[in-house]
């Protein structure tokens, strides 16, 4: 005997039970009598018993058949709930969705728009996972992840919601004491405040307008795992550092900060939803995709305006 049990031709029993004939099952089921016939003979021949008195006028129950017709039953109900739920939640947002986020981005873009999202989407729940780590979005049972970076190739399905600026910065006070490096490699001479979990957090790579490239490896006294956590140390004074435009955007309108070296820019990045490989996503993602692209797309343009 195989190690799984003949679902099938269970459930196909409990309708020939349920219709009391084996073309009323076939009808139902959609299949063909011929078809009902041999899974209830391959059922019969794996129990070692039969399950019907058959005559060409009249079907009956034995009393293997009378036992076994409940439990077959419950299995077919419950492979036909089982099946019509996953439907439901295919076709229609409802159920959970389990969503991580960039700790900065979560608190400050995507949080604030939970509720309108929930208020839409009564059926569905949201369980936000707010890190900087990158999370593995399989392993961690994760439905979606916002990963602001330029994606490496992955099996993973990316879908990009909006673009995110980087800028190196410092506060004015630290200029003043220090000097404003003019080219990336004087930043050698600086003190350089770091962040983990960017993708090459060893190395800053520049790009100057008339084309010319550089690299740096900055050295410092902080490292930090957030991007928050650096912003005291910034406005303080301490050093030069790189953050994205929407850590920077008060700091940088009220003066707290300044970009340096405005002339050279970093890496592209982009805010992008990321979900595993597979079929197509259930229509709770889907909708939760959708709703972030509308609403988080505007930052594109805010970013343009800068």
């Amino acid at each position: 005997m195989s190690s799984l049990p003949d679902f099938e031709g269970l459930a196909i029993f409990a309708k020939v039970v349920e219709t009391r004939s084996f073309a009323g099952a076939a009808a139902e089921l959609k299949l063909s009598k011929a078809t009902v016939s041999k899974a209830v003979s391959r059922l019969e021949a794996r129990l070692g018993t039969r399950l019907f008195n058959r005559t060409s006028r009249r079907l009956a129950l034995t009393d293997a058949g009378r036992q076994l017709s409940a439990p077959a039953a419950a299995i077919l109900a419950g492979g036909e709930a089982a099946e019509s739920e996953a439907l439901a939640q295919s076709v229609s947002p409802r159920g959970l969705v389990r969503l991580a986020a960039p700790m900065s981005f979560g608190v400050l873009h995507v949080a604030p728009l939970l509720p309108e999202f929930l208020a839409a989407y009564p059926q569905v729940n949201v369980d936000l996972h707010l890190s900087d780590a990158m999370v593995d979005v399989i392993g961690e049972g994760f439905d979606a992840v916002l990963r602001i970076a330029a994606l490496p190739d992955s099996s993973l399905i990316a879908r990009r919601l909006c673009g995110v600026e980087r800028y190196l910065v410092a506060a004015p006070a630290y200029l003043q004491a220090h000097g404003t490096p003019k080219h990336p490699l004087q930043l050698a001479e600086h003190e350089c405040l770091g962040y983990a979990y960017l993708l090459t957090p060893d190395t800053w790579r520049f790009a100057g307008k008339d084309g010319e490239v550089a690299s740096v490896r900055p050295a410092g006294r902080l490292r930090v795992n957030n991007g928050d956590a650096m912003m005291p140390a910034l406005v303080a004074g301490l050093g030069l550092g790189v953050l994205p435009d929407f850590i920077l955007r008060d700091a940088l309108a009220d003066g707290r900060l300044e970009i340096v070296l405005p002339n050279w820019s970093l890496a592209a990045a982009a805010l992008h939803f990321v979900t595993p490989p597979g079929g197509p996503r259930p229509a709770r993602v889907e909708a939760l995709a959708d709703f972030l692209a509308a609403r988080l797309s505007r930052r594109d343009g805010d970013t343009a305006k800068r």
